[in-house]
This record gives structure tokens, sequence and C-alpha cells, in this order.
């Protein structure tokens, strides 16, 4: 950073946005140093800065406050497969899982609802879809809502389901909500893994009030840049002309905590499976204490 810029930033804090504007982006190339996310790659709260692994927490849970969500699931297809850590383009996305985007050149059907991809037996090894729905939202720590926004990318796992012992996926929770008048900005939410599934898949549920006094806090993060560019699928054109997806790909769910970026979270469509009881392995914690568990590494 130059003088001149490290001066004016020391005398104008105001001027670091924790999203930035679409003409920035769109000129610096998407700049990605330093973003810090959280995944739940192998069942366990993961913390990344720079693309490398940090720090991880053995919680089976954590709360957030939902500032934000995309209104509709969204969906993206890659023919050629998946490999961890290598860009590979997407053949057809969807922002609102209905039709592909205009920015598509080839869809391979008019409306998903057409698409031989998006019916069940397409995926890999006959098994789920070979499209894959996702749904974005944003969201805030409880004991920092004026902090950083968060992308949070759910796969359809952790989306779509049945109620399950009081926790819900994630549009069945907001329905659980709506069905009480309550908007998802004012609930302490708690995000936790399902033990019983065979991959990473986290359920809802509601474990406090947000104060009345962080309340005009959560509605102004509801309508940043940030909590706008968290919700929002960014596909883009390279120089070459192919067209590559702004996230990190992976079958995982993801948390960016600078939310000028999109990290798609692939994984394969919800699994039927008999209901059981089931409990908490760990009791509830101070959401203050969640940044101070990241085990060093």
């Amino acid at each position: 950073m130059s003088n001149e810029l490290a001066n004016l930033l020391a005398s104008n804090p105001s001027m670091v946005q924790s999203g930035l504007d679409e003409d920035t982006l769109a000129v610096s190339g998407g700049a990605r140093q330093g973003n810090k996310r959280i995944s739940i790659k192998g069942g366990v709260f993961r913390k990344y800065a720079g693309g490398k692994e940090i720090g991880a927490i053995e919680d089976r849970f954590m709360n957030v406050i939902i500032v934000k969500m995309a209104h509709k699931a969204s969906r993206m297809l890659y023919l050629q497969g998946y490999k961890e850590g290598e860009k590979v383009s997407p053949a057809c996305w969807s922002s609102n899982s209905d039709t592909p985007d205009a920015e598509v050149k080839n869809p391979p059907a008019p409306s998903c609802t057409e698409c031989q991809y998006s019916v069940k037996g397409s995926g890999d090894n006959g098994m789920g879809t070979k499209c894959k729905l996702s749904w974005r939202t944003a969201v805030v720590l409880p004991n920092d809502p004026a902090g950083d926004v968060m992308q949070l990318v759910l796969p359809a796992m952790s989306a779509f389901g049945k109620e399950d012992n009081g926790r819900w996926p994630f549009r069945p929770y907001v329905q659980h909500l709506a069905s009480h008048n309550v908007s998802a900005g004012r609930v302490i939410t708690r995000m936790a893994f399902d033990t019983k599934s065979p991959t990473p898949k986290v359920v809802f549920s509601p474990v406090g009030a947000v104060p009345d006094e962080d309340l005009a806090v959560v509605a102004r993060q509801a309508k940043s840049p940030a909590a706008e560019a968290a919700i929002k699928m960014n596909v883009f054109q390279v120089d070459s002309g192919s067209e590559v997806a702004a996230d990190d790909g992976g079958f995982e769910t993801v948390a960016t905590f600078t939310s000028n970026v999109s990290v798609e979270a692939q994984l394969a469509e919800p699994v039927k499976r008999e209901s059981s009881k089931q409990t908490e392995s760990a009791p509830p914690s101070d959401v203050s204490d969640v940044v101070k568990k990241w085990s060093k590494k």
C-alpha cells in the first residue's frame, strides 16, 4: 500500500468498505487476495484466509443473523465434472432456478424444468441431478451485527427437506418463521451439522431474538453493497471468451467474510431417509466465543 493511500485510510477510516462497487470489481478483475471465509468441509467449521486454512473449531453449531436472502434458489451445471482446486467453466446457470440466465450462450433447454440435467438420476453415478441447486444468503454474527457480512451459499441438501426434531433445512425454516409472522432478520439462528448426513449438511433453528438496539444495524446491513453482492450469482467472461464461474467451486458450503466473491456450493441432491430423534452432542455456547475458539495452525 502506498504511503499516500495509507495516510488517507488512517485519517478517513470510513473509506474502507466491506464490499466493493460493481465498477471497481469489474476493472480490478475481482481480486481475491486476503478474503476470509468459513467452510464446512469434512463436517468441521474451518476458517480460510487467502485460500489457506488458518484455523478450525470443533463446535457442531454456529449462531448467525440472516440479513438478506436470494428470493429463489439458483442453479449451476458443470458438464465435465468438478475437481477440487481446478477452475472449471459452467455449461449453464440460472439465477432463479427457472430459466437459464441471458448470458448463457448455449443452454441445453429453454427452461430448467425441461432440462435433462435437472432430472433426478442425471447426476454422477446416477445419483441426484447433474445441475446443482443452491441458495445464497448473507449473514452476520450476533455478537457483532455491524461487522463483516458473510456470504453463506447453501447446497440443496441444506436448503430443502423436512423438519427433524425442531431443526429445518433453510427454506422450510424461513417458512416456519413466516408462519408465525416473524422475519428472519429478527431472529438469532443456529446452523448446526446434521450428524446423520453422510455429507456435510447444516440445518437451522431459532435460539433467540435480535436485541431491539441491533435491529437498525441489521436493517442497514441488509441494504449494504456487501449483502447485495453476497446473494448475487457471479458468472463472468474472461479475455479468451470462455465462461468462468466467479466462485471457489467445491463440494462444500462456504461463508465468505468479504462479499465481493461468490462461492458456489456443490453437493448432491437430498436423499430421503427415515426421520429419527436426535439430540445435540454439545450444549449451546455463547456466540461471542465462536471466533475465540479457532484453533491456530
